[in-house]
């Protein structure tokens, strides 16, 4: 089939003659890729990598699977085939996949080469936290075959099904969503209360959509590039400039909570230090302040008694879980997440043999022009009809 895969190190391309994925257990589904969106993380696998992906000539933990395999964990498509113990979708149905894997997915991987099954999980999975499974990996990032394929096989518990009504390439947005949704949840985000995003990279603007969903009674920007403040107030956030008042921005920030306290919430998706900072300087008593970012391996100076004596909670966010994925999909269909809102996040849709040059190779070079880039193996006509 088509696809474009990571093959070696520095060495990502699409290939037209990639083995087709096939249903192994019995409660696994064949789905045919409608669309599925590069992500960050597709691209540091091919300029720092391999990271997720196994090393040439080495197979994945936990599934014993070796290299090619297709990138691509962001997507919709159309059910295919099912397994038969599948009884959660049927062939024809729209579907978005939670693309995580663990645990708990053992079962489908002869090969794996983990002790941990469905029966006997790491603690995390043990306890329902399967976004913090031990063993922790992801479809299309070297566990088994993602959707910058034609195909792609994904295990029934990850699958959600979404209304035909909801166009698929918005349904590929339900995994960055996701990302948001779960933060705001899992920091105990509630309707009414205010929040500063620090950072509009994809996914501090898919954290301006999932506060809308929430309700939130204010949402403001902090974002360096003006580029990304105008994207930030274009679907519905106040922007704010920090290197216009110096010393004295978390102070200006404040202000623009309507509370002369602070904000309820920070969520930083930067992860650099005067973000880290910044977020635990402009948040009220008893203020929230999540890290949703990927830091790299270097500590920050941190004095404890600006959380103390305000009694702040510093937590952080990872991933997400099925129960994301379905609260995104149930915001989408009740129009709680402007469809609109997310039609905007999309900065250019192609092919997968014009993916490498016009998606990959885009993003590296134009990061701040482009948002997020939808590819199509055009199973079903989808690129013409978007157009």
């Amino acid at each position: 089939m088509r696809a474009i895969a990571y093959f070696k190190q520095n060495d990502i391309h699409f290939s037209s003659d990639l083995p087709e994925p096939r249903i192994g257990a019995d409660d696994e589904v064949l789905i045919d890729v409608s669309w599925c969106g590069v992500c960050g993380t597709d691209l540091h696998e091919y300029l720092d990598g391999p990271i997720f992906m196994p090393k040439d000539g080495e197979t994945n933990p936990l599934s014993g699977k070796q290299l090619p395999q297709p990138l691509g964990h962001e997507f919709s498509g159309v059910v295919a085939e099912v397994g038969p113990k599948v009884t959660k979708v049927k062939v024809g149905d729209h579907v978005v996949v939670e693309a995580s894997l663990g645990c708990l997915d053992t079962h489908r991987w002869p090969k794996t080469r983990l002790s941990c099954t469905q029966d006997k999980p790491c603690g995390a999975c043990r306890k329902g936290f399967t976004n913090c499974c031990e063993h922790n990996g992801f479809t299309g990032l070297g566990v088994v075959g993602g959707a910058f394929a034609e195909k792609v096989v994904a295990g029934e518990r990850h699958c959600i099904k979404v209304s035909p009504d909801l166009p698929l390439d918005v349904a590929a947005l339900v995994e960055p969503l996701s990302v948001s949704w779960h933060a705001l949840r899992s920091a105990g985000f509630q309707k009414g209360m205010t929040a500063c995003i620090l950072g509009a990279g994809p996914i501090g603007l898919t954290t301006i959509a999932a506060l809308k969903g929430a309700g939130a009674k204010k949402i403001v920007v902090s974002e360096l590039a003006q580029i990304r403040r105008d994207f930030a107030q274009s679907i519905g956030a106040e922007v704010f400039d920090p290197t216009a008042h110096g010393t004295n921005a978390a102070e200006v920030l404040k202000k623009m909570s309507g509370d002369d306290d602070g904000f309820d919430f920070a969520f930083d998706c930067s992860g650099v230090k005067a973000t880290f900072d910044m977020g635990l300087a402009f948040t009220t008593f008893h203020g929230v302040c999540v890290n949703v970012a990927i830091w790299g391996h270097k500590p920050v100076d941190y004095y404890p008694m600006l959380v103390t004596c305000k009694e702040k909670i510093l937590t952080g966010s990872i991933g997400y879980t099925t129960l994301d994925f379905e609260s995104v999909v149930n915001a989408l269909q009740n129009g709680d997440i402007p469809l609109d809102d997310c039609k905007k996040l999309i900065s250019g849709k192609y092919t997968l043999e014009d993916g490498w040059e016009k998606g990959f190779m885009q993003l590296m070079h134009h990061k701040d022009k482009c948002i997020k880039i939808l590819l199509t193996p055009n199973n079903h006509g989808e690129l013409k009809s978007a157009k």
